[in-house]
Parts: C-alpha cells; structure tokens; sequence
C-alpha cells in the first residue's frame, strides 16, 4: 500500500515537472519572439527616404523676381498670397520636426526594448543550466549520501557478522567450510592411491549436507541425547543395522551399551567421520547394503530421518528386505517426520530439499503391515515446547461452558499446528 502511495506521488511529481519545463520553454519562446522585432528603418526602409525627401520640400518658397508685366504680376500674385504662403510654410516646419524627433525618439525605444528582450533572453538561457546543474548536484549529492550511509551501514554489517559468531550466513558458511576442510583431509589419508583424489572431491561435495546437518538438525550432541531413548528397545535385538546412519549418533550409542551394530551411509564425508571414531560404516546403498545379509540374520534394523528421502517404490522394497533379513521377533524402528504437525511440515520437512516427499504415520504404518510386520504402532516424538504452543484462555470473566469451548479449541489447534514434530514407527517381525 505505501509502495503504491509513493509511485502516485513520484507520478504527480513528475506530471507537475513536465508542465513547469513546458511553461518555462513557452515563455522563453514568446521572450525571445519579442526580442526578434525589427527596428522601424528595418521594418520600412522607405520611411527614411520619405523623412529625407520631406525634409528637402518643407523648406519656404522664394520670393519671385520682378522685371516686366509678367514680373509685375507675379509680385502682385506673391505679395497676395504671401500671409497664406507663410501660415504654410510655419505648418509645415512645425510638422516635418515633430515628425523628425518622433521617429527618432521611436528609433531608439525601439533599440532599447529589443536590448531589453534579447538581455532577458540571454539571462533566461543562463539561469535554465544553473538549474539543471543545481538538480544533477543535488541529485549526485544525495546518492553520494546514500552510497556512504551504505557503506558505512555495510562496515557496521562486517563488524556485526565478526562480533556474533555462529550466526546467520556466517555461522552456515564457516561450518561448510570446516566440513569441507575435515572431508578433505580426512579423505587424503584414508583410501589408497589412485582413488585418494576421487574420494577427497566426494567427500568435499558430501560435506554441505553434513554442514546443513549440523546447521539445522542439530548438533551431535545434541542427536545423540535424542537417539539415547531408543537404545533400550534393541537390548535383545543384536546384531543391528543402521540404515543411513549418517554422523553415526546412534552407532555411538549402540557401542556404548554394549550392542553390536554396523551402519550403511552414502554421504562419504559422514562415511569418514564415523571411521575415523572406529564405527563399523559401509558406504553404498541401502538396499544394496541389505540384499547382502541374510535371510533373518539381524535382530534390528533401525534407520533415522531416512524414510522421507526414499520414493514409494524404495520405500516399499526396503520395507520387504528389512522384514526378510530381521528374524522373528526382530525389531524395525523407522523416524520420520510428523506430517500431522503443520510446524513439523514447515520448520523440518520443507527445509531439506532432499526430502522425497511427507510420510503420514498412517500410511507408513499400514505399508509395514502389508510388508508382514505385526505389532506395528506409532510413537510420537520431539514435542515442541510449551512456551511456543498457543496458551489456553483464563476463565476470568467469562463464563465456565464458554472458557471450556474455547480452551478445547485451543488444544485442538495446539495438536494441529504445535503437534510433536517427528515420530517413530515400531514395528516386529
């Protein structure tokens, strides 16, 4: 909306630009126009030659000579006529010098209004660039302003991002690198030439992933702490295999109490770490992996956050193998994401664009049923804290049946939108 305000008033702005430089054009047009006038010699040069020739007529008339009869006569004519000859004569002088000092004085209001226009003219055409240089100035003026506010801005930026380790772009940038660089090194001293350059490049490509891994899923302390709950369900199930173990949180728990596992991982960087903490890993496919045991020969095959990773047609096969390797009574725990929590689906399951697609608890629970599994139940997991669930209505000032309803809407949108945000399916042979 105020986007929208302020191209209406740059709009308006603009349209009252454009009508001030068009006045302003027009009337240094009509200036220079009146400047442009002719002089009246310019304008009529036959005026001069007709003030020249007046000034050669006005002149008295001389008195004849006498001499004869026709002398006499024309004295006799003359002296007639003279008072009238006279009154003549005094017009016409009075009018041939009125006539003289008017154009002169035209002439030179003329030259003076055309030095008068042609001046303000001159100044109009002088004051139009100040303007322009007046606007380019204030224009380059406030985006130097701007280009240093942001570079300075951009200097509080950089001190910022010094300040507050493992924050932001910073914090994703240095973890990928210091996987990068673990991935690396640890792939030049693990595999025999001429694969160590082969195996180096992979595990450097893997490392995002396990940068992203510990960006957003958690660190490993913090997944082992989680995994820890599901040790105890494979007391009596070794030996166990983990199914895209990934850091390898679980083998480490497994190992701690005691229980025989190996694990199977594709991500070579994850491959390595968990070697070089002497975890039984094998890089390479998962089913792949399982086609290589027997029939019934595990006790427990558990495998996290892997699910959602696989399409239908490999979730069902992995679902076949695991029920054909696992002997009776062996144990499948399969962790996935809730997809009955809308901040499950949003904060976990969009974030990784290597998820395959969301897994309803019913679905994967009815898929295990059709593999043969028995004894198939779903555990939730990961609740999310109280303190960002919606908070229930105070009864106070209301009455009792109206706080209750609204408190039992309350709940239900709790489980709707802040319901945990994975689950586990348990699952027996």
């Amino acid at each position: 909306m105020a986007g929208s305000e302020e191209h209406a008033a740059l709009q308006a702005l603009r349209s009252r630009l454009e009508e001030e430089e068009k006045t302003y054009a027009d009337v240094l047009a009509t200036l220079d126009g009146l400047a442009a006038f002719s002089l009246p010699s310019e304008a009529g040069p036959e005026i001069r030659e007709r003030l020249e020739q007046l000034n050669l007529l006005w002149s008295a008339p001389e008195r004849p000579a006498g001499g004869g009869l026709g002398g006499a006569l024309r004295l006799r004519a003359w002296d007639a006529l003279a008072p009238a000859l006279e009154r003549q004569t005094q017009f016409n002088t009075a009018l041939v010098q009125l006539l003289n000092a008017h154009l002169a004085r035209l002439e030179t209001l003329h030259a003076r209004l055309r030095e008068l226009g042609g001046a303000i003219v001159r100044y109009a055409q002088r004051v139009q660039p100040v303007v322009d240089a007046r606007g380019r100035l204030g224009t380059a003026l406030a985006t130097t302003r701007s280009e240093l506010i942001l570079e300075a801005f951009d200097r509080r930026l950089e001190s910022l991002a010094r300040r507050v380790e493992g924050t932001g772009a910073i914090r994703d940038r240095v973890e990928a690198l210091s996987e990068e660089v673990r991935a690396l090194r640890a792939g030049l001293s693990s595999p025999p030439p001429p694969d160590v350059a082969r195996a180096a490049d992979q595990a450097a490509d893997d490392s995002v992933y396990t940068a992203f891994e510990n960006r957003f899923r958690g660190s490993r302390e913090e997944i082992r702490r989680r995994v820890d709950g599901y040790v105890e369900l494979f007391r009596d199930a070794s030996p166990v295999i983990d199914l895209g173990c990934g850091r390898g949180e679980f083998l480490d728990a497994l190992a701690a109490a005691g229980i025989p596992a190996r694990g199977v991982e594709q991500n070579a960087n994850a491959v390595q770490e968990c070697r070089s903490r002497g975890l039984d890993v094998t890089r390479g496919d998962l089913l792949d992996f399982l086609r290589t045991h027997g029939e019934g020969s595990l006790g427990g095959v558990f495998a996290a956050q892997v699910a959602e990773h696989l399409p239908p047609a490999v979730l069902t096969s992995l679902l076949a193998e695991a029920h054909r390797v696992l002997r009776r009574g062996g144990l499948l725990l399969l962790e996935t994401v809730n997809t009955r929590s809308v901040v499950g689906l949003l904060e976990v399951f969009h974030r990784d664009l290597t998820h395959e697609r969301p897994l309803h608890s019913d679905t994967l629970r009815f898929l295990a049923a059709a593999a043969g599994f028995t004894d198939v139940r779903v555990e939730l997991r990961s609740p999310v804290s109280p303190e960002s669930r919606l908070q229930p209505v105070p009864a106070d000032g209301l009455p009792e049946r109206a706080a209750q309803a609204l408190n039992e809407n309350v709940e239900r949108l709790n489980a709707l939108l802040y319901g945990p945000l994975e689950y586990a399916l348990v699952a027996r042979r």
